[in-house]
């Protein structure tokens, strides 16, 4: 986070990679470096898992996001966020979630509850569907997906009272987790983007699942998340939506992710 701080915020070159709408700029890999500096020494034999470098796919590692909302921070809008958590096999342990120019951290501990800036966050209770807010994220580097998401968004629109789209994955579930928002839904994240973030909600009472209600989310960054009367109406949505042509998948299975 303080090499986010330092540099500031401004705007800035930012290189593509492989996909139109995914970049990089050197402040992710200084970012990416100094994380997996400070947890190989602090945690040395904990394998890691990051954005730009990779890593290891499975058993005891950390999972890093160095920068969230790249193309945010390229234009010099606040909402970028870094997150690093740490997942047992498919099950996140604790992690962590910094707003850097908003002043936010968030951070979990499974069965030790969830805090935003030190202060406990409460359960999260039922919610209200007809009240809630929901952020999402669009599919823009998958557009061959919109026949899937567009429904669900549409969908989402009539049913909740609004829905907010603020450009990184990781503060989206966090302030879910929060209550901020309501909840959050989104197509084709990283394991890096949701990881930390998606242990908040369930620390506090949320329900996490892929698109099918099952817990693929991890692998396949499809994530719907929420306290359950909110997640109930996205995964009814994404019942009724469309299945994708590759897969044929639309859902429900019956092994979500709940709160302990």
């Amino acid at each position: 986070m303080a090499v986010l701080r330092n540099d500031g915020l401004r705007r800035r070159r930012a290189e593509r990679k492989s996909r139109s709408g995914d970049y990089v700029t050197e402040i992710d890999r200084a970012s990416e470096a100094a994380i997996l500096e400070i947890l190989a020494r602090r945690t040395p034999g904990i394998p890691t898992l990051a954005e730009e470098g990779g890593g290891a796919r499975g058993g005891t590692r950390w999972v890093v996001d160095p920068l969230d909302g790249t193309t945010n921070f390229a234009r010099g809008f606040p909402v970028v966020g870094v997150s690093v958590a740490l997942l047992d096999g498919r099950t996140p342990v604790a992690g962590v979630v910094a707003g850097p120019f908003l002043d936010l951290e968030f951070a979990v501990e499974r069965g030790r509850g969830a805090t935003l800036n030190g202060q406990p966050l409460p359960r999260l209770g039922r919610g209200d569907a007809s009240t809630a807010v929901v952020a999402t994220g669009f599919p823009f580097r998958i557009k061959h997906r919109l026949e899937r998401y567009l429904p669900v968004f549409r969908g989402a629109l009539e049913r909740f009272e609004d829905l907010r789209r603020a450009g990184a994955a990781s503060l989206d579930l966090a302030w879910s987790a929060s209550g901020t928002l309501s909840g959050f839904f989104e197509l084709g994240l990283g394991t890096w983007d949701v990881a930390a973030g998606a242990a908040m909600v369930l620390e506090v009472g949320g329900r996490v699942t892929d698109w099918s209600g099952g817990d693929g989310w991890l692998e396949s960054g499809d994530i719907l998340a929420g306290p359950p009367a909110v997640h109930e109406v996205l995964l009814e949505l994404c019942a009724l939506a469309p299945p994708d042509q590759a897969t044929g998948q639309t859902g429900p299975s019956p092994t979500p992710s709940r709160a302990p």
